[in-house]
């Protein structure tokens, strides 16, 4: 009872337009007090400070200070042009590129949101010219750039492995076939419009395209072969797999394709900052809650109280789900997983349920959740390029959501389409 009384509290501070950080601290500070009396406020502030003192966070700034690097690099237009040449001929074929864009852009920057917001604004307004109708240009492009969160390197996964103490390397590879399940997915879903509605064809194959836009994109590609294959290889930890991607980023906007600028760098670094600074400060108010429930021990009273009722871990993981879901339409993914990932980790380790396989679940959840009304923050950020009713746009998502959903179901019960590349290489 304490700990929904606590989600609850945060909740209805938030959806007062309460900042979530200062929500999470208002609220934990009241508990603490309420607990250990006023002889616990000297400690409060080293407790944010040491909660907010983690090394693999330093990912976050750097995964989105390489992402903007790149699509001011001239990045999205050349990974666009293989993508146009490679499926054209294909019928209803700019949602095909959008989504198989969105494939590749997702291993650079990390961030739905960026995705979105940097191929968006390139790939909806031409759609829109072409014929395609303005909601299904923003649910297609809504929905693929989800993908951003489940193939690696993901933000929300590196927060989800910093708040359950796990391998953020494990979690980037699990990541990987759900991803592209994810993709054939929505481009199945892309290809029935098309079929339903006669969408245009964009241009026949032509070998001779393709290797023209492969040699002019082949360092926008080499960027994630590298990023991955020096984390994954295990030479570079998942930050400083960060920092090099940035500094490949550099060199590849300024000596290879000549088209960064300072500008466009400190817009970049700008962005990330402030970025970083939301989620600094959402991790500093979570150590308060962090340190309380602790000392109380509400999350292993729930993970009891949850063993005593069933101990099938998979209707567990099934009311879970359902948990995620709903806070996501409420809530962003970094205060989703902040405010619930520490309460139930105890419930996760008694149910015998593989951590990095349950923060796989989480981020496909909270990616869902990205497309959601009323927050659906990348849902809004792409309706808002296309000009289009995010009710109207939700009516044609919703199919795209139902692959979504059916990749989450296929994680969560045939643990193998996530788990068996981590099993294969790390156990």
């Amino acid at each position: 009872m304490q700990i929904l009384l606590l989600i609850a509290c945060v909740i209805a501070l938030v959806l007062i337009n309460v900042p979530i950080a200062v929500a999470l601290a208002i609220v934990a500070v009241a508990a603490i007090l309420a607990s250990h009396g006023v002889g616990s406020l000297p400690n409060l502030a080293l407790e944010m400070y040491n909660g907010a003192t983690s090394f693999p966070l330093l990912a976050i700034p750097l995964f989105i200070l390489a992402g903007a690097i790149m699509n001011a690099s001239g990045i999205s237009q050349r990974l666009i042009a293989l993508a146009s040449a490679l499926l054209g001929f294909i019928r209803g074929a700019l949602a095909m590129v959008s989504i198989g864009t969105s494939l590749v852009f997702a291993e650079i920057s990390g961030s739905a949101v960026a995705d979105v917001a940097a191929l968006g604004a390139i790939l909806i307004p031409a759609m829109k010219r072409k014929g395609y109708p303005g909601p299904f240009a923003a649910a297609v492009m809504s929905s693929a750039a989800t993908l951003a969160v489940i193939i690696p390197p993901s933000i929300p996964m590196i927060l989800y492995a910093v708040m359950a103490n796990t391998s953020v390397v494990q979690l980037f590879v699990a990541g990987i076939v759900p991803g592209l399940l994810g993709g054939l997915g929505l481009m199945g879903v892309a290809y029935g419009f098309a079929r339903r509605y006669n969408y245009p064809v964009e241009e026949a194959f032509r070998l001779s395209r393709v290797w023209a836009t492969f040699k002019d994109a082949i360092w926008a590609l080499l960027l994630p072969a590298i990023i991955l294959g020096t984390i994954f290889g295990g030479i570079v930890t998942a930050t400083e797999g960060a920092a090099v991607a940035v500094v490949a980023a550099l060199f590849i906007g300024t000596v290879v394709y000549r088209q960064l600028n300072w500008t466009h760098l400190r817009v970049a670094m700008i962005d990330g900052g402030v970025q970083t600074a939301v989620v600094m400060l959402l991790v500093a108010a979570s150590a308060l809650r962090g340190t309380y429930l602790t000392e109380v021990q509400l999350p292993q009273e729930l993970a009891g109280a949850v063993a005593r009722i069933t101990t099938n871990k998979y209707f567990v993981l099934l009311l879970l789900n359902l948990l995620f879901l709903v806070l996501g339409m409420f809530l962003h993914s970094a205060a989703a997983i902040i405010l619930v990932v520490p309460v139930v980790l105890p419930l996760i380790n008694a149910m015998g349920i593989d951590p990095v396989h349950f923060g796989l679940i989480v981020t496909i959840n909270l990616g869902i959740g990205q497309q959601t009304p009323p927050v659906a923050s990348v849902l809004a950020t792409a309706c808002a390029i296309a000009k289009e009713d995010i009710w109207e746009v939700s009516k044609t998502n919703i199919w795209f959501i139902g692959v979504l959903v059916a990749v989450l179901l296929l994680v969560t019960y045939v643990p193998v389409t996530g788990m068996g590349l981590v099993n294969l290489l790390y156990r």
